[in-house]
């Protein structure tokens, strides 16, 4: 749907989920001879009236009926979800839609979520998730189309695999890489069928506008114009107004909208530093705690808060409260950190590292993946909770998921979280930070840290947080990013850790359009504290004042955790990664062309002073994932097998200290399944 005015009343916002596809009840499409419009897309006569169904509700989504215009944003819009069409939970609380709209625009990764009952998707021929290539076709039955250059966007389409039996199966078209920030898409459908082939029926409220036939609904009529102009843009990009079952546009948020708060918060923080090196302090320090450690410290940093109150889980930025406010500093707050120096710093300077830690963990898990790459490569791993979804986080998670009105706690907690690895980045490279303090000297007050560089590591969580924070690093230009992704609306569905939280959810908002309606609106606010906002900006295109980073991801094949396919869709979007050809043996990836839209080499460069961005995918042996949109949980889990490999450790490091000897050559990168 097009865009609206302000004021938007109940009966509107309910009224306009009609364009949500239902099927019509007798399974007539209403079309008219005397209606149908021309192939151009250009509106026929006003036709004979056509009475109008009013279901309730968000879908489709994202969509630009639910904006107003606003010559304050980048977009020169921002959303306008009203409350009434909101998913509510058992308690009949709706999700309040304020802090999704200060938003200019929808996610540049999230789902489009439609309702299309009895479609049948392997008979309609749609793209699946095995043929990305399929989506660009001239007669593919879905398409998505940047409106302003009528170019094609590669996707894949899929039902639903977790719908309750209540309710049809929603519809999702998903980008197969991200979408450009501040433009408008079109979405038409066209040409499905249900299982015996027979076409589905559009919805009356569909048809009135896709025709040109009379509502008797002003609320729908108001809709003419802007739709008339996503029928045209369609037409132009070959597909006929007369043949659509459902269209809709929407607009992708901003640059601006998705990073302005994170790097404000950024170069306020540091203009407020200057050349000082940030206060810390040391807690306790344990030497030689265990084989290959000198040093294991604890100790605490004082970073800029930007929360409300103290920070603590459950806060949101400090005077945020109207489109275009910036957060605000509300004195700071005391970030607790973890240190491992190897003990072959005792020798040389080691290679400083921060650590992203894993889902909902802390960073104390750094005393565990810092210590086998400390030992042999000697790197010093130091690491602080990642806010927003650290242990700590967890009792807010939780409320949320029953409502999902508080998510943009957690989506501002990561950004904070944020910042306190930048500030700590900082005190592990600065002259007067950590290496000034005796726990960071050795027996001769030398500096067991070597303040001239700083490598950043993230693993599964830490490595999908990690690819915003890296977007956003001034202290840093290489990074390496262990098991991961983007976009927890895609990860969700298909991790076996999300299946303790779905439940919850699903308690909180029993039907299944719901849960899904709230994970995409999620993600809207998610982009904020994930790659999934800043992965075009993570390699060579950088934010103002941001330099250029390389960067490694590994791909472990068939990962339970961390879902090979949202891997992919984030090295198809991050510029100028390369992939090793071929990324895996004949036969084991699902799909046809496993490496659509990477840039593949017969071998990837190799040597010293290496600059450039890969994707290494390493095979252990895991069955390959299932097609649909859950877990895989066949065999061992992969997850976190590379750290248990010598090799793999070896070329994070390399690759860390501006080299890149690929372990594998021309061959793919195998282990033997892990026990």
């Amino acid at each position: 749907m097009g865009r609206r005015g302000s004021g938007a009343l109940v009966v509107l916002a309910v009224l306009l989920g009609v364009l949500a596809g239902c099927s019509s009840s007798d399974g007539d499409d209403g079309q008219a001879d005397d209606a149908a419009a021309d192939a151009n897309g250009e509106a026929p006569e006003i036709g004979a009236p056509i009475e109008v169904d009013v279901p309730e509700g968000l879908l489709p989504f994202p969509s630009d009926r639910f904006t107003v215009p606003d010559g304050s944003t980048d977009t020169g819009i921002r959303l306008d979800l009203p409350v009434e069409a909101m998913p509510v939970n058992v308690d009949g609380v709706p999700v309040d839609p304020s802090a999704w709209n200060l938003v200019d625009g929808f996610s540049p990764g999230g789902p489009l979520v439609a309702s299309v009952p009895g479609v049948d998707l392997d008979a309609s021929d749609a793209p699946p998730i095995t043929d990305l290539a399929s989506s660009l076709e001239d007669d593919s039955p879905i398409v998505l189309v940047e409106a302003e250059t009528g170019e094609r966007h590669p996707f894949w389409a899929e039902l639903d695999a977790n719908d309750t039996g209540d309710e049809e199966p929603l519809l999702f078209v998903r980008p197969a890489e991200n979408l450009a920030e501040g433009r408008t898409y079109l979405v038409g459908l066209r040409g499905l069928v249900d299982e015996d082939g027979s076409p589905i029926g559009a919805d009356p409220a569909f048809v009135a506008l896709r025709d040109n036939r009379a509502s008797g609904v002003p609320e729908v009529e108001d809709q003419r114009e802007a739709m008339d102009e996503v029928f045209a843009g369609l037409a132009g990009a070959g597909v006929d107004r007369d043949e659509l079952q459902l269209a809709w546009s929407f607009t992708v948020a901003s640059e601006r909208s998705l990073s302005e708060r994170m790097l404000h918060i950024r170069d306020d923080a540091f203009a407020t530093l200057g050349d000082a090196a940030p206060t810390f302090e040391v807690a306790d320090v344990a030497v030689d705690p265990e084989p290959g450690v000198a040093r294991r410290i604890n100790g605490t940093i004082e970073v800029p808060l930007y929360l409300t109150e103290d920070g603590a889980p459950g806060t949101s930025f400090n005077g945020v409260d109207e489109v275009g406010d910036l957060p605000e500093v509300n004195g700071t707050h005391q970030a607790g950190f973890l240190c491992i120096v190897p003990t072959p710093a005792l020798d040389e300077p080691a290679l400083p590292s921060l650590y992203g830690h894993g889902l909902l963990g802390s960073r104390a898990e750094v005393a565990g993946a810092g210590v086998a790459i400390g030992a042999e490569q000697n790197v010093a791993s130091c690491a602080v909770d990642w806010i927003g979804m650290a242990t700590e986080d967890t009792g807010n998670v939780a409320r949320t998921l029953q409502d999902m009105s508080g998510f943009e706690t957690i989506a501002d907690r990561l950004q904070q979280g944020f910042l306190d690895f930048l500030w700590l980045g900082r005190a592990m490279t600065h002259e007067q930070g950590l290496v000034a303090d005796p726990a960071f000297q050795g027996p001769d007050g030398e500096p067991l840290l070597d303040t001239g560089e700083l490598v950043f590591v993230g693993n599964s969580q830490g490595g999908i947080l990690g690819g915003g924070l890296t977007a956003v690093a001034q202290d840093w230009t290489r990074a390496v990013l262990g098991v991961p992704a983007m976009n927890y609306s895609t990860l969700l569905d298909r991790s076996v850790d999300y299946e303790p939280y779905a439940p919850v959810m699903a308690e909180a908002y029993p039907a299944r359009s719901d849960q899904v309606t709230n994970l995409a609106l999620a993600q809207v606010l998610w982009d904020r504290g994930e790659a999934n906002g800043y992965a075009h900006h993570l390699t060579t295109d950088p934010y103002a004042d941001t330099p250029e980073h390389d960067v490694l991801l590994f791909e472990a094949f068939g990962d339970h955790q961390v879902h090979n396919i949202a891997t992919e869709n984030m090295a198809r979007t991050v510029d100028g990664l390369l992939l090793a050809d071929p990324g895996l043996e004949d036969g084991r990836h699902p799909s046809d062309d496993p490496w659509f839209g990477l840039e593949q080499v017969g071998q990837l460069p190799r040597g010293e002073g290496y600059d450039g961005s890969v994707l290494v995918v390493w095979d252990f042996g895991t069955p390959t994932w299932p097609l649909g949109n859950v877990p895989n949980d066949q065999g061992d889990d992969p997850h976190g097998a590379g750290a248990d490999v010598e090799a793999v450790r070896t070329m994070v490091a390399d690759f860390l200290r501006g080299d890149f000897f690929d372990p594998c050559g021309a061959e793919p990168c195998q282990t033997p399944p892990i026990d």
